[in-house]
């Protein structure tokens, strides 16, 4: 289905052209994924806390490990819990559902994978078609996780990032040659929340034959951003954060698009895309790209299958059936929660932004009209969406003052808990230069969009008035 095909049918932003009963955001985030337990009639997915699975017979198992039957085999690979969760993330991500049939976890394959982190989600997605001598292009605005693993564990293993402003996709264009296998984007860059123009990306990654992965962690697992419908080929995302919603669990999610042709050959008539489109060699030579359940011409799987069944069983960034189930738990509450994280956000960034104790035009929150992505989150995100994290500083005389200034503030805070994650349920604050992007150099921080004084809040759902009561009592102290 191409990207055009999947906004006729599921709206820019997930909102449903024609209703169709069963379909709504949050009835299939309920819903979709888990068939009852008909043997005991529990209605909560069951938490299936084994290694392994036994075989029916020999035959069976050997069908398993040959993939001409799919099934689960060990934990590390599938396991039912885990489906459920990957079930729902790929709905709710606008993933097509080719292949899902009934959902019955057994016989099926999801569009998405979930691992043990959000960076080995990143880490998964991208060494399942590169190798060493590739390279890709990525946004240089991204959370310092993500920089330093592209910036350093990538160059050890032969691939290189090439990086751009996310402003200025001519940037990225330039930075393309035969050896570039993707673009890679977040929907929300963090911390600065620059929105990426997604049609402008499609057109240079069609123009070169390669895909966009777009990490949508501040997209709210579909709820404030769909990637997937504006033309990204691949979402990737940590399931710890909105997702998962209460700082409970840590985990990541790939998200097959179905939507990007991995046979593309090069100039000279060779594969493009060798690590998944050519023989598999630990499948006796298998061909998936053209199997004909997984197929590129079929259901086009073969991505999330080889991610699944080569990198991640090579890899091992297994995530554990209980945090499945703990992040099936948040999902079943996303859309009420992000609704409230929104709207308590933007509340929050129109008063700090008039707020005296607030460097003048500092508050970088994409749901004030100042900020330069507006207009583009206005038109890639549902409307009155705008995600729930951005930055401000705080006024001083001197930079040094207000970065001072900044980090008093972050200490005198009582109710607002200071630490290194957002999409908590309660509200977060963190000082990014000195801790999520303390490794990178002063160029690289500016580059990523962070500032020497700036301070990262996560807006949770507390009562909106204590929020302020709380910032309001941390600024007094700062300026004390």
């Amino acid at each position: 289905m191409s990207a055009d095909e999947l906004r006729e049918k599921t709206g820019p932003y997930g909102a449903r052209q024609r209703y169709v009963a069963g379909e709504g955001f949050t009835t299939c985030m309920l819903h979709h994924g888990h068939k009852l337990d008909t043997d005991n009639r529990a209605r909560a997915p069951p938490i299936f806390q084994t290694t392994s699975f036994e075989f029916k017979s020999a035959e069976h198992g050997g069908a398993l490990f040959e993939l001409s039957q799919l099934g689960p085999i060990y934990t590390r690979l599938m396991n039912p819990t885990t489906h459920v969760l990957e079930y729902k993330v790929a709905k709710l991500e606008g993933a097509p559902c080719k292949a899902h049939g009934d959902c019955d976890n057994a016989t099926t394959l999801p569009n998405a994978l979930a691992v043990a982190s959000g960076q080995s989600a990143q880490m998964h997605a991208l060494l399942t078609f590169m190798s060493s001598g590739d390279n890709f292009v990525a946004s240089s605005e991204l959370y310092g996780g993500t920089y330093t693993q592209f910036k350093y564990s990538f160059a050890n293993l032969g691939i290189e990032a090439r990086f751009f402003n996310a402003a200025n996709p001519d940037e990225a264009a330039s930075l393309i040659d035969e050896n570039t296998k993707c673009i890679y984007l977040e929907t929300i860059s963090n911390p600065s929340s620059t929105v990426p123009d997604f049609e402008k990306y499609v057109e240079i990654a069609k123009t070169n034959s390669i895909p966009i992965v777009c990490d949508n962690t501040f997209g709210q697992g579909g709820w404030t951003c769909k990637p997937l419908a504006w033309g990204a080929d691949i979402v990737v995302e940590s399931a710890t954060k909105w997702i998962g919603g209460h700082g409970t669990s840590i985990g990541g999610i790939i998200v097959d698009g179905s939507s990007f042709d991995w046979r593309v050959k090069k100039a000279d008539g060779s594969l493009k895309y060798p690590l998944v489109a050519g023989p598999q060699e630990s499948y006796h030579g298998g061909d998936f790209a053209n199997h004909p359940i997984f197929g590129v011409d079929a259901c086009n799987l073969v991505f999330i299958l080889l991610a699944r069944v080569k990198t991640l069983r090579d890899m091992g960034g297994c995530i554990a059936p209980f945090n499945a189930f703990q992040l099936i738990q948040g999902l079943e509450t996303l859309s009420l929660r992000c609704k409230a994280h929104c709207e308590n956000a933007n509340a929050l960034a129109e008063w700090l932004n008039g707020h005296e104790a607030v460097k003048e035009g500092s508050v970088l929150s994409i749901s004030l009209p100042s900020h330069p992505s507006h207009e583009l989150a206005k038109k890639y995100f549902r409307p009155g969406c705008f995600g729930s994290v951005f930055t401000f500083e705080l006024a001083g005389d001197t930079e040094d003052q207000a970065r001072e200034r900044g980090k008093k503030f972050i200490t005198a805070l009582k109710m607002c808990a200071h630490l290194a994650n957002v999409g908590d349920a309660r509200t977060l604050v963190i000082h990014p230069a000195s801790t999520t992007h303390q490794q990178l150099t002063t160029d690289q921080q500016i580059a990523a969009g962070v500032k020497p004084a700036g301070v990262r809040i996560s807006v949770g759902y507390e009562d909106l008035e204590d929020i302020k009561a709380d910032i309001d009592q941390a600024f007094a102290v700062a300026r004390a």
